[in-house]
């Protein structure tokens, strides 16, 4: 899962990296005045930092929703095992009670029948 997140951010990153040199390339090589070309720099970067803030919000979107996810199966799991654990407690302490009571029924025989 990690590895994944890790594919797609490296992947974003990279397509993010190359459209900005791209058009850094494509600005600084086209014949224009500096000033036409200062403008277009900006522009692509104002472009490019807008681009990037939508990624990182969809990335952000994205991880908070494999939390949640994992969060929700992580709680489940612990509520099925403390569920079963319990159970589990239950059935014991019902087993050892009834054999403590067959057990003291049985002694409380013998203890009468030794009085006699």
């Amino acid at each position: 899962m990690c590895s994944e997140k890790n594919n797609k951010t490296g992947l974003v990153l990279g397509m993010l990296a190359g459209a900005a040199i791209g058009a850094l390339a494509g600005v600084l090589f086209a014949p224009s005045s500096g000033e036409e070309t200062r403008k277009k720099i900006k522009k692509n970067s104002d472009d490019l930092k807008d681009q990037a803030k939508n990624k990182y919000g969809e990335l952000t979107d994205a991880l908070k929703e494999q939390y949640n996810n994992v969060s929700s199966s992580v709680k489940g799991t612990a509520n099925n095992v403390a569920n079963s654990v319990t159970d589990a407690y239950d059935k014991l302490k019902g087993q050892i009670t009834s054999k403590a009571e067959d057990f003291k029924v049985g002694a409380e025989s013998k203890l009468n029948d030794l009085k006699k």
